[in-house]
């Protein structure tokens, strides 16, 4: 599992986000309340976007709180869940100008790993980098047409890797809460094939829009979860939910379908 935060919005420090805060990341990843595990220690990252369209990348494999330099950046933080702790399964994944991070897990992936690596698109294969499944999933959307149907393209590659995890019969088969940008909007996603989807969150102000896979506050009265099934997408103007996969599992929870305009 892992604790990452996203922000659109205005220039803001970004000590507000990893430091700054009583359940800080920094605190997250020692003592998360939202997430299977506490400790979130393999790996520590960050993208940002600047000037360039393509975003900037930072990732060690240190745990966060022994990393001196995300006390300067924003950064997610994964603990692994099977792969070897490395600095090419570290999050945040980006190509051209889409960057991506993960929190949950695939069913039996070290039995589909050959499966799923068949269903990257040739021209994108080579740039696999890690062995975890999570750079799978990005370039696996990335070929599904990720730049031209953002929801769509991430929604197919759920349902395609739950299908194959169903097939091998290990459980759970899909739990995936996702935040993916190419530095313009902001999507991000909540599923689970079970009754147990990874936590989602955001928070808007006048500001902008901070989406998080945990509070940054231990007191969550300002914070809004996203329910199971669902997409956020965020712009500088506007923020919707709406379902992500039609005619999944639905829970009783309550949907939120509204459009916010800033």
């Amino acid at each position: 599992m892992c604790r990452w935060a996203a922000w659109i919005g205005t220039p803001i420090f970004l000590e507000k986000l990893i430091s700054e805060p009583e359940h800080s990341l920094i605190d997250q990843s020692r003592n998360a309340l939202s997430c299977k595990v506490a400790i979130n220690a393999d790996g520590v990252g960050v993208a940002w976007y600047g000037d360039r369209p393509e975003p900037g990348l930072y990732k060690n494999v240190h745990p966060a709180w022994s990393d001196p330099n995300p006390l300067q950046l924003a950064r997610q933080v994964r603990a692994s869940t099977g792969s070897t702790t490395s600095y090419n399964n570290c999050h945040p994944f980006t190509l051209d100008k889409w960057s991506f991070m993960y929190n949950g897990m695939v069913g039996g992936f070290d039995q589909l790993r050959k499966r799923l690596e068949h269903g990257i698109d040739d021209a994108l294969y080579l740039k696999r980098r890690g062995a975890a499944d999570s750079d799978v999933l990005f370039l696996t959307a990335m070929g599904f047409g990720l730049a031209q149907t953002p929801i769509a393209a991430m929604a197919k590659v759920v349902q395609t890797v739950e299908r194959h995890s169903r097939d091998v019969g290990v459980t759970s088969h899909m739990r995936f809460t996702g935040c993916w940008s190419d530095g313009e909007a902001l999507y991000a996603a909540r599923y689970a094939s079970d009754d147990f989807a990874p936590s989602l969150f955001y928070h808007r102000s006048e500001a902008g829009t901070l989406v998080v896979s945990e509070p940054l506050e231990k007191t969550r009265s300002d914070w809004i979860e996203v329910p199971p099934n669902s997409v956020l997408t965020v712009s500088h103007t506007s923020l919707s939910v709406t379902p992500f996969i039609e005619g999944a599992r639905e829970d009783n929870s309550p949907r939120v379908d509204d459009l916010i305009d800033a």
